[in-house]
């Protein structure tokens, strides 16, 4: 194989003060951060529909980069020159894994029998060059959104014939996913939702929807996958209102279906931003319900009311994002994929190796800033203080279930004041946290 990308040298750890674009500045891969390597804390990954088909086409316009890798696209031909080109991108970043849907890798053909066989020979060719590389899959995902037969949805499709499809590429996604021993498959509902109620039976649907999940889990392990399946949350966009609307939502959907056993969530921070929440919520929200599996590693534009998928410069939310990581112990299935893609005028191909530089920095200095937080102890200490009333007394008879109405009645008459919460900090919090990140 000839090297694509010539002008690109592997892209080395040079130091904060470097002036080279084409450097890390913060990811030191081998820097020991709380007990371990930036490199195994931080499982990133390379996406490969943006990094390798997204040419920047948007609805005012066709696309601006040059994705063809030296092919004519739609052609087999091109699939592995996509695959030549990705393996070289991630050679050259230090990026250990890759997530996929199933059409990213090759041309969808007229007949799901062709489809499958050319996956199975992209397949093989995929899995050649993780063995000379040693590099690996995070996740694979079945595309069931793009392809017309999905505008009602594929799950939630009133059309027998369409929820078929989807279980077919589901199940080869699912194939291909444990040939190239991925350690999660995803379900991102694509266009799992609805327009309008009129014509909607949301019960319906959602049922539809655990069936097909429950038969994913059921296939899946039949075949020897041992790692998680997971739930991407998004409130809205393609449909106005997607079933997975937040990451409580999730939960609550899998519980309500016995699927808590097996799935977990993937959060993306574009996606919490558009549910209205902070990216730290949606974690928070899955780490406490034990379901906090993966992260796609983006962030968009709160002026802008869409999933614009830029890769992440916002210090804050990194470090926020790693604190809620560590504090939950880690990812034991999950990493940090960059469900990124440059803006449609950075349409350079030095300008994709940049871009993650610039994610890989941010999320580096993340987790520096997020140990230095929890090792500072100020927060948790504040934490705890503020409810030290639930640990003895009747605060601790509440906690433990053995209070009564009427005992904590009576306890309220006892009270010579009027009862107060005391000062919640914010300011002070607020100040530690920068204090931490600039003193």
């Amino acid at each position: 194989m000839s090297e694509m990308f010539k002008e690109i040298p592997k892209i080395a750890y040079e130091g904060s003060s470097s002036r080279n674009p084409l450097a890390f500045k913060y990811y030191d891969a081998e820097r020991v951060v709380a007990g371990k390597t930036m490199r195994e804390h931080l499982r990133f990954a390379m996406a490969w529909w943006h990094t390798l088909c997204a040419t920047g086409t948007d609805m005012f316009g066709p696309g601006t980069a040059d994705k063809s890798f030296g092919a004519e696209p739609g052609t087999m031909a091109h699939a592995f020159a996509k695959v030549d080109a990705g393996f070289e991108v991630m050679e050259k970043l230090g990026i250990d894994y890759f997530c996929f849907h199933d059409v990213d890798l090759v041309p969808e053909a007229a007949t799901i029998a062709e489809t499958n066989r050319r996956l199975d020979e992209i397949g093989d060719y995929i899995a050649g060059k993780m063995k000379e590389t040693g590099l690996k899959n995070l996740w694979g995902t079945a595309n069931l959104f793009s392809n017309p037969r999905y505008a009602n949805g594929a799950g939630s499709s009133n059309s027998a014939e369409v929820y078929c499809f989807a279980a077919a590429q589901i199940k080869k996604a699912l194939d291909l996913t444990v040939k190239f021993g991925g350690l999660g498959y995803v379900f991102w509902g694509g266009r799992e939702g609805y327009e309008t109620l009129l014509n909607t039976d949301m019960k319906f649907e959602q049922e539809n929807i655990a069936t097909l999940m429950r038969m994913a889990v059921e296939y899946g392990r039949g075949i020897g996958f041992t790692g998680d399946f997971f739930i991407e949350p998004k409130p809205k966009e393609p449909m106005k209102h997607q079933y997975d609307f937040d990451a409580a939502t999730s939960v609550n959907f899998l519980k309500e279906y016995g699927l808590n056993r097996d799935f977990k969530l993937n959060i993306e921070a574009n996606h919490a931003t558009l549910a209205g929440h902070t990216f730290q919520h949606e974690l928070r929200v899955a780490a406490m319900n034990g379901m906090l599996g993966s992260v796609d590693a983006n962030q968009g534009d709160l002026l802008l009311g869409w999933d614009t998928d830029e890769f992440p410069f916002n210090i804050y939310d990194t470090t926020f994002c790693m604190y809620e990581i560590l504090k939950a112990g880690g990812l034991k299935n999950g990493g940090l994929n960059f469900d990124a893609k440059n803006r449609r005028p950075s349409s350079t191909h030095a300008d994709i190796f940049k871009g993650f530089i610039l994610g890989m920095d941010a999320f580096a200095l993340g987790l520096v800033k997020a140990a230095a937080l929890i090792e500072d102890g100020r927060l948790d200490a504040f934490v705890k203080e503020r409810y030290a009333s639930f640990e003895s007394g009747v605060g601790k008879r509440i906690r433990s279930g053995a209070a009564t109405l009427d005992e904590l009645a009576a306890e309220a008459e006892k009270l010579e004041a009027p009862a107060s919460p005391g000062s919640g900090g914010q300011e002070y919090l607020q100040s530690v946290v920068n204090a931490v990140f600039f003193g």
